[in-house]
């Protein structure tokens, strides 16, 4: 029986992702002022109109307005005719301070978690970065595509991209590249012959063999002939939208929060990116091939209610072995997460395009705890 799996990622065009951006980037300009800054940014985009919403405590001094439109014109929505003007565009601010509630439990002796939940931490021996081939090679094609554009070299792109890629698991040692589904907004007046062979050739061939792949998948592109109608003139945008874009691909379970506008007290993010450092590091020092971490959260509580780890019986030593490597090296409460992985810094625009794990400049992707954990094997 053959086995299949598959994962799609968007480019930085994409109206959702355009809404995550917006989101980073106002989380950012707080922190650059105040590192206590208390974010919980949600923004929504359609056709020449934005809306930035959600609960902002900080002493910083930010122009909202001046961000939304910046990062409209660092993606390339550069008039009216791409759905959303970044100089005309009506920019709606509704912005309200943290629920004192909440404040109550974060801002306590011990630094509580923001709120209750369930976050889940992956890494699998597949992709060098420790991810599924699937979504890391999904991410690297519509990056790839995105750079060629803005560099100038992808005729007739436009900002709004899609990929979809299916891995081909029937041998589990040996995956290869079943299909590439790539859709590319494009201008109106487009080649398509030649539209289509460079996306080939120039982007996915490129992706394919940089992971060590095979090139004779079943290509898709614009499945339904053309794609000129697209990004907010063609579908309003929202924070949080893509949450399964930004982890694993749907590889690995979600808990279901959101990343993107959120500071580090916020552990839909914080222990999200905890459970990818530990469960990273214990695949890299070959305790397991796969292994997958779940934490749960109070509000107001440091420490975790609970830490579960799988691993789909790849494990190299016993699972006792593995929790007691988890918990003799990896501390998860909050303001040991957000000291470890250094989280007071803004450092979260880059983190909402292209996937939130898997990029080495990351805090929670470095390996720097495989020789202490070598010692359990």
């Amino acid at each position: 029986m053959k086995r299949y799996f598959t994962s799609e990622s968007v480019s930085e065009g994409h109206p959702d992702k355009l809404c995550d951006q917006i989101s980073d980037a106002i989380l950012d300009a707080c922190l650059e002022q105040d590192e206590n800054s208390r974010v919980a940014c949600e923004t929504m985009v359609t056709k020449d109109f934005v809306v930035v919403t959600g609960e902002i405590t900080t002493k910083a001094k930010v122009n909202f307005e001046e961000q939304v439109r910046r990062i409209l014109k660092k993606v390339r929505y550069n008039d009216a005719a791409t759905g959303i003007d970044p100089d005309t565009c009506e920019v709606l601010i509704k912005l309200k301070e943290q629920s004192p509630d909440i404040a109550m439990g974060v801002n306590g002796k011990e630094l509580g978690a923001g709120d209750q939940g369930i976050m889940f931490g992956y890494a699998v021996k597949e992709a060098e970065t420790l991810m599924p081939y699937s979504i890391q090679i999904a991410h690297d094609l519509v990056h790839l595509a995105s750079k060629l554009k803005k560099a100038g070299v992808f005729k007739y792109a436009q900002p709004d991209m899609k990929s979809q890629v299916t891995m081909n698991y029937t041998n589990p040692m040996n995956p290869s590249i079943d299909t590439i589904l790539m859709s590319v907004q494009h201008d109106a007046d487009f080649n398509e012959e030649e539209f289509k062979k460079f996306i080939k050739e120039n982007i996915m061939d490129v992706v394919a063999k940089k992971h060590g792949l095979n090139t004779d998948f079943k290509v898709l592109i614009n499945p339904t002939g053309k794609f000129v109608i697209g990004g907010p003139l063609g579908d309003a945008g929202l924070t949080g939208r893509k949450i399964i874009v930004d982890t694993y691909g749907g590889y690995a379970r979600h808990g279901g929060g959101a990343f993107s506008g959120k500071d580090a007290t916020k552990v839909d993010r914080s222990a999200a990116y905890m459970c990818r450092y530990a469960a990273k590091n214990i695949v890299a020092a070959g305790l397991a091939d796969k292994l997958e971490i779940q934490v749960s959260y109070a509000i107001g509580k440091a420490k975790p209610i609970s830490i579960f780890v799988e691993a789909f019986e790849t494990n190299k030593v016993p699972m006792d072995i593995i929790y007691k490597a988890l918990n003799e090296n990896f501390d998860f409460s909050v303001q040991n997460i957000i000291d470890t992985l250094d989280l007071k810094k803004p450092i979260f625009f880059r983190t909402s395009k292209y996937g939130h794990f898997g990029k080495q400049e990351f805090s929670w992707e470095k390996l720097d705890k495989v020789k202490d954990l070598s010692k359990y094997k």
